[in-house]
C-alpha cells in the first residue's frame, strides 16, 4: 500500500482486513498481550484477564491457534499442563499492540 487510497479502498485481501479478522473480537488482543513476554499456562492467563469466562478465554486461545499466532503444548502430567506462547507469527503483533497501545494514551 503506497497511498492513502489503497489503504482506504482495499478488498478482501487488504493487509488491514486481514489484521483485523485476527484481533477482533473481545479479549482477543489482551490475550495476545500477556503473551508477548512469554508462554503461560491457561490459569495465568486467566488470572490476569479478570473478568475473562472460561469459555470465552478457551474460545479466543483456539482461534489464535487454528490462525497460527499462538502454540499450544500439553505436558502429560497430573492434571495436564498446558502452556501457549506466541509463534513467530503472533510475534509480528507486537508492533501493533505497542501502537495500540501508543493511541490509549491520548484518550
Amino acid at each position: 500500500m503506497d497511498t492513502f487510497k489503497d489503504f482506504i479502498d482495499c478488498d478482501d485481501n487488504c493487509p488491514v482486513k486481514k489484521t483485523a479478522q485476527i484481533i477482533e473480537g473481545k479479549w482477543t488482543t489482551l490475550v495476545i498481550r500477556e503473551l508477548l513476554p512469554d508462554k503461560k499456562r491457561y490459569s495465568e492467563i486467566q488470572r490476569a484477564l479478570t473478568g475473562i469466562s472460561p469459555k470465552v478465554l478457551t474460545s479466543r486461545l483456539r482461534a489464535l491457534e487454528q490462525r497460527g499466532i499462538i502454540s499450544r503444548t500439553v505436558y502429560a502430567t497430573v492434571p495436564p499442563t498446558t502452556e501457549y506462547e506466541l509463534t513467530r507469527k503472533g510475534k509480528g503483533l507486537e508492533q501493533v499492540l505497542f501502537a495500540m497501545s501508543k493511541f490509549g494514551e491520548t484518550l
